[in-house]
């Protein structure tokens, strides 16, 4: 997507587009990190085996910060399809700003969910995604770098409820206009969700994961991810939290108006 093209940005076409893709993404990130345990002690604030100096949280945080702050510099949240997991510690970045043209409202930035994101993810995807239910000491880093990708990926994904939700908006300003203005938070979740298209995007997620989900050499070996535990992180988790975004969002947007 070309964010200096606004005219294409708020397309649901182009918008549903980019969804896709980014489920390839997701995909291919949970199968890297499908090669390794859960890991606990990568998410275990204070853990005696790794303790870093002058740092209050766990190994992710600290690698997810450190990664960040580098990112920032190189004006990867500068895009207006990126979210920062540690705002406040981004940096200035070192390459010329980019001057986007605004799509957005400007309290977008505001809306960030990536600490829900976060929890979502060591508590509950983990385990659906990873090959058992332990540590590997040897791999706690390589497990930290996947892992923030994943989080990246999911974040990036979810957080674009956002130009879902403005592109709605634009589309039926009277109607959104009159339950943001009631706080009808029920209606605005009914008139946002399109089951037809939620269940074409389950449905699709099932086909991606048969056809990524196992070595396509040896048919009989081990699956990487199933269909099912898919299914259920989108069902359950992405498809609600990008709900969420969508409806934090349009709460605010008599702001701008």
């Amino acid at each position: 997507m070309d964010f200096l093209k606004p005219e294409t940005v708020l397309d649901l076409k182009n918008i549903r587009d980019e969804l896709v893709r980014m489920e390839d993404t997701i995909i291919f990130k949970f199968i890297e990190r499908s090669h390794f345990p859960t890991c606990p002690a990568v998410y275990r604030e204070g853990d005696a085996n790794l303790r870093i100096p002058e740092f209050e949280g766990s190994f992710l945080d600290w690698a997810l910060t450190r990664t960040e702050m580098t990112q920032s510099q190189l004006r990867r949240f500068e895009s207006p399809d990126e979210t920062p997991f540690f705002p406040d510690q981004i940096l200035k970045p070192i390459l010329p700003s980019v001057q986007y043209p605004r799509v957005l409202a400007s309290y977008s930035p505001e809306i960030n969910i990536n600490g829900e994101i976060k929890d979502v993810y060591i508590n509950q995807i983990t385990k659906l995604i990873s090959k058992y239910d332990g540590e590997s000491w040897e791999n706690l880093g390589s497990v930290a770098t996947i892992d923030i990708e994943c989080l990246q990926s999911l974040s990036r994904r979810i957080h674009f409820g956002k130009f879902v939700a403005e592109a709605k908006f634009q589309a039926d300003r009277p109607l959104y206009t009159k339950m943001i203005r009631e706080r009808d938070i029920e209606g605005i979740y009914e008139n946002i969700t399109n089951s037809a298209v939620e269940e074409k995007i389950l449905k699709r997620l099932c086909v991606k994961a048969e056809v990524y989900g196992v070595d396509p050499t040896n048919k009989e070996g081990q699956r990487k991810i199933t269909p099912t535990y898919l299914v259920k992180i989108y069902r359950d988790l992405v498809i609600p939290l990008t709900k969420k975004v969508e409806v934090d969002y349009l709460l605010r947007r008599l702001e701008c108006e």
